[in-house]
């Protein structure tokens, strides 16, 4: 029996959405409980804390490498086996007997970090055109929930269950999620060719490791000692070499003509800054919560109740990111980006200076969320819109590493501002998080001027019916060049119906 096009692609969405939020949440549920796993392991703040960075290091690796992977071989069999590598990684840190096992266990997980990539490549791979900006939006709701929706429920699961088992809970999730995708995502229309340019790989790891490691432990190394500068001085020097490679070799890993097109240059900018105060946020705003109010700010929650105010900053970002795609017809995915970070900005400015009562800090979430929704999804349509089609699992992996990039260098500059200010009793003063969060605003301000600098793009055409061809259609339908297709690797000549990697049109119903 034959599966109707809406069918297929809903499902495949579903699907999609479930490895998505699976993957989002692995870094915002350990991040609140890391006291409880230092106790039970019986290591310092210090070790622990590499349970966090070995992620972070491990998925900024992974990200634009297996995302260009996903280009070349397939966006479908890459996402099985990424999906694969976390649930193996979750087992592994689920039965790890210490704190080493554990980061082996952690740094398997962070091959995930491709499953954003691959997911809005499969998104405008399998969508008729006209459905991809609310695909993507509501997919860019869903990534945005599951940053924060972790942190909602790591209390919750490590009291009643331990911390154990938030391995194992997105273990079971992801390997069920890894065996649908296999049977009912179909494989990529598009591909790139080539292959994988392992010296541009190489050199691509090496910088951003040697940038990624020091903005992380700076602050515990001290920004000044041999090891911070030294690791500064290579992620320089080994950026300058690829950069070289990428620039002069006819086999890119990442094609730097379309990284310096305006379009691209823009919105990478926006991801550096959206990011920083994004993740920053999401990092600092749960400790002012649980800080004692014997600090003379702070309400002493819980991990559960700290969570709890953070919901409707979970609400507000699925409404941002589901309203992204209907509206961008009306309101361009420009103009979101600009709001979006506006109201983060505001957000923000009220974190630092109305903070006095729980529910002030929980309206701000809400103007926070709505924010964050908007502009992730505005920027992910952006950056999809604007990459070749072949190319667009690279290009939203190296946003998705720049936007990662910006929060490593939050973290750090909001930490260091905190810490800079402590009471006697060893907690931070409340102008530290002042100070914190208004640096944030400003930031998210700067988003706001670079986004007003990202070049118009054109709204999406109306609705064409059954079998109709938009202006859209007809116009790239002659323009676009003809992608490799699974049945040819060899580049085709000429020119190509875009109509030819779309689903429904010309590919034979999936039974």
């Amino acid at each position: 029996m034959a599966t109707s096009p809406a069918r297929s692609t809903t499902v495949t969405f579903s699907l999609l959405a479930l490895a998505a939020i699976s993957l989002s949440m692995l870094q915002s549920l350990v991040s609140p409980v890391l006291p409880v796993i230092q106790h039970d392991l019986a290591t310092t703040q210090s070790a622990v804390s590499w349970v966090l960075i070995s992620w972070l290091l491990a998925a900024a690796v992974a990200t634009p490498i297996l995302g260009r992977l996903g280009d070349l071989a397939g966006k479908q069999h890459s996402l099985v086996i990424v999906l694969i590598a976390i649930a193996v990684g979750n087992v592994v840190a689920a039965l790890a007997p210490n704190l080493g096992v554990l980061i082996a266990g952690r740094v398997i997980q962070g091959l995930g970090g491709a499953v954003f990539p691959l997911a809005f490549g499969i998104l405008r791979d399998e969508f008729e055109p006209r459905r991809v900006p609310s695909a993507i939006g509501a997919l860019s709701g869903v990534i945005a929930v599951g940053s924060g929706l972790g942190t909602v429920l790591a209390g919750p699961i490590t009291e009643a269950l331990g911390w154990r088992w938030l391995f194992w809970i997105p273990a079971i999730v992801v390997t069920a999620t890894a065996i649908l995708c296999r049977l009912f995502i179909p494989e990529s229309p598009v591909r790139s060719g080539g292959r994988i340019n392992l010296t541009a790989a190489a050199l691509l790891a090496t910088w951003l490791l040697a940038l990624l490691l020091p903005v992380s432990q700076g602050r515990v190394w001290g920004w000044a000692a041999p090891a911070t500068l030294a690791l500064f001085v290579v992620a320089a020097v080994s950026f300058t070499l690829w950069v070289l490679v990428e620039t002069r070799t006819a086999n890119p890993l990442i094609d730097m003509r379309m990284m310096r097109q305006p379009l691209m240059l823009t919105t990478n900018t926006v991801a550096l800054l959206f990011g920083g105060a994004m993740i920053a946020a999401f990092t600092f705003l749960p400790q002012f919560l649980e800080t004692p109010a014997s600090a003379g700010y702070g309400f002493g929650a819980s991990v559960t109740t700290a969570g709890l105010l953070i919901l409707p900053m979970l609400v507000a970002m699925a409404a941002g990111g589901l309203v992204s795609g209907p509206i961008h017809r009306t309101v361009g995915f420009k103009a979101q980006l600009v709001t979006g970070s506006a109201l983060i900005s505001v957000a923000c400015a009220g974190f630092g200076l109305l903070n006095t009562a729980p529910w002030q800090l929980a309206t701000g979430g809400a103007v926070f969320g709505l924010g964050l929704g908007i502009a992730y999804a505005a920027l992910t349509s952006l950056i999809v819109q604007g990459a070749d089609p072949a190319q667009t699992g690279i290009a939203t992996g190296m946003n998705t590493n720049i936007r990662t990039i910006g929060g490593s260098i939050g973290i750090a500059v909001v930490a260091a501002i905190v810490t800079s200010h402590t009471q006697p009793s060893g907690l931070p003063t409340a102008v530290g998080y002042t100070t914190g969060f208004l640096v944030l605003a400003a930031v998210a301000a700067a988003a706001v001027v670079v986004a007003l600098l990202v070049p118009a793009t054109r709204p999406a055409p109306p609705a064409a019916g059954p079998g109709q061809h938009t202006a859209e259609d007809r116009f790239q339908e002659f323009t676009l060049p003809a992608p490799v297709r699974e049945e040819d690797s060899r580049p085709v000549p000429g020119l190509a119906l875009a109509s030819a990697a779309r689903p429904g049109r010309h590919r034979a119903p999936r039974s």
